[in-house]
């Protein structure tokens, strides 16, 4: 237990990044790779420029190439870190996907979907931003940010499948998002569906099939066949949550077979029928900038954050403590000397503090500790959301640490067509290498006076004010490390950025 207290304290002190060397991950590397190393694929690198990109002292931002843009202008940049990781750890997707209906119920849920993915590249030349009314199925854009630790693999997996993945659960639903009758396969009643004009769907309960129809000697009492109204967002939003829980399965299923290190955090953007849907599970950030005015549009999922989230889920199971750590939260670190004495502590269904009196279980090391970007799970990783992770323990032990970690993210949606957006209205999609140095406002000005400064035609206009915000990030190399305004310390993270005119959302009808 001290050996274990001792690396605590000395990665907290060192400031470690999630998935350290001290975070035993035991996916052996003599196992191939699902996918080989690369940046993006929109970006278009060669072999050569990959390696060019890696460069810890130089660090060039790359950006999208001046005969190409991505759908919606969207800009992007991204630059490597100043050498906390061989590679870049961030991975990024940018695609239009088509997602057709199924041709009967008789089709098996998620079998033999039939997505179509059309390429952003070279320049999105035919990308239908509407929806197409000739068709029977639905098209959204995909854009996405991987955030790596301990190795890129999860970020990589991640980017190359989970857009599809969503696809396939929106497929389930495309009848009903574009307003037919026909009943999704997968429902439990043998009736056919009501949707409303108000773009709602009704769906009875599946006692009838058991307990007889309304009426008859055998039905229940009228309060069984109460119907509920979801709401069609309610239904993107499934599609989007269960993707996303498939593809961790999928990375837990395929780690024996594949070398998918580490794990990532997840920050997802899917446009679809005239609303931004943001989804997030991680410590990335999305925020709105309209007419000058910073809309949040995710929250970071942090130790801290969802501290009485972790500790309820130890309350329930001790047993992923290992005996080792204790669930509470107190002001300060808990000393022998100190036993039978009072200090002020937390629960997990508390949000102030009150004093206990300390007991020996006190003694153990905290399941969350530290503040800010020091604060650990198990004096082990930074985040509790995200991907992979299935074989992080802690240090020195036989403790998992995945039982703490979510994949759900937290949806969150935009309705383009409630609002009047002109040019300079953008989306900003970041990891923390971005935020852990500037601010919402910090972005949202850089942003508004690059904009307000930069030819309104110029097809590349958003990609040059996502480089200058890493360039702002990332800082210029001195003497004492890499410094940014006012002589602060820049970003030594992997940082990538999306800068995504809002503009473009207002043309779907």
């Amino acid at each position: 237990m001290l050996t274990r207290v001792k690396s605590a304290v000395a990665n907290l002190m060192g400031g470690i990044m999630p998935g350290n060397a001290n975070a035993e991950h035991t996916n052996g590397t003599e196992l191939p790779m699902k996918f080989p190393y690369s940046r993006p694929e929109f970006l278009g690198l060669s072999q050569d420029e990959i390696e060019c990109s890696a460069d810890h002292i130089a660090r060039p931002i790359l950006t999208v190439k001046e005969n190409q843009t991505l759908p919606w202008a969207t800009g992007y940049a991204e630059v490597i870190n100043a050498g906390k990781s061989t590679h870049n750890e961030d991975q990024g997707s940018c695609e239009v996907v088509t997602v057709k209906k199924k041709a009967s119920a008789a089709i098996t849920p998620n079998k033999n979907c039939a997505v179509k993915r059309r390429s952003s590249l070279p320049n999105g030349e035919g990308l239908q931003l509407k929806d197409n009314s000739e068709s029977e199925g639905v098209t959204f854009n995909y854009w996405a940010l991987f955030d790596g630790h301990a190795g890129a693999g999860a970020a990589i997996v991640a980017s190359k499948l989970l857009q599809h993945k969503i696809a396939e659960h929106l497929q389930e639903v495309t009848g009903v998002l574009r307003n037919t009758a026909v009943l999704p396969p997968t429902c439990l009643t043998d009736e056919p569906e009501v949707v409303s004009h108000a773009r709602t769907l009704t769906r009875a309960a599946s006692l009838r099939g058991s307990m007889g129809t309304p009426g008859s000697p055998n039905s229940p009492p009228t309060r069984f066949f109460i119907e509920k109204k979801i709401a069609h967002e309610g239904l993107v939003i499934g599609a989007i949550e269960n993707a996303f829980k498939e593809m961790d399965i999928q990375i837990e299923r395929e780690r024996s077979v594949y070398n998918i290190s580490g794990g990532c955090t997840s920050l997802v953007v899917v446009f679809l029928m005239g609303k931004l849907y943001v989804a997030n599970a991680g410590d990335s950030r999305a925020i709105i900038i309209r007419n000058k005015e910073i809309i949040p549009m995710s929250s970071e999922f942090t130790p801290e954050t969802e501290r009485q989230r972790l500790q309820y889920l130890a309350y329930l199971q001790p047993h992923l403590l290992g005996n080792e750590f204790t669930h509470l939260e107190f002001s300060r670190r808990v000393q022998r000397k100190e036993l039978g004495k009072k200090m002020l502590f937390r629960d997990f269904y508390m949000t102030g503090w009150a004093y206990k009196t300390i007991e020996e279980d006190d003694l153990k090391f905290p399941l969350v500790y530290g503040e800010g970007k020091k604060a650990r799970v198990m004096a082990t990783i930074g985040v509790t959301r995200g991907f992979g992770d299935h074989d992080l323990k802690v240090h020195d032990s036989n403790i998992h640490i995945k039982p703490f970690l979510s994949s759900t993210p937290e949806v969150r949606i935009y309705d383009c067509t409630e609002h009047e957006h002109d040019a300079d209205d953008t989306l900003v999609l970041a990891t923390d290498g971005l935020w852990d140095v500037l601010s919402n406002k910090e972005v949202a000005d850089a942003i508004t006076s690059f904009l307000a400064n930069c030819d309104p035609d110029d097809p590349h206009r958003y990609t040059l004010a996502a480089q200058d915000l890493v360039m702002r990030a990332r800082g210029v190399l001195k003497d004492r490390g890499w410094r940014i305004s006012n002589d602060r310390l820049g970003s030594g993270d992997d940082i990538s950025v999306y800068v995504i005119p809002l503009l473009q959302g207002n043309k779907w009808t």
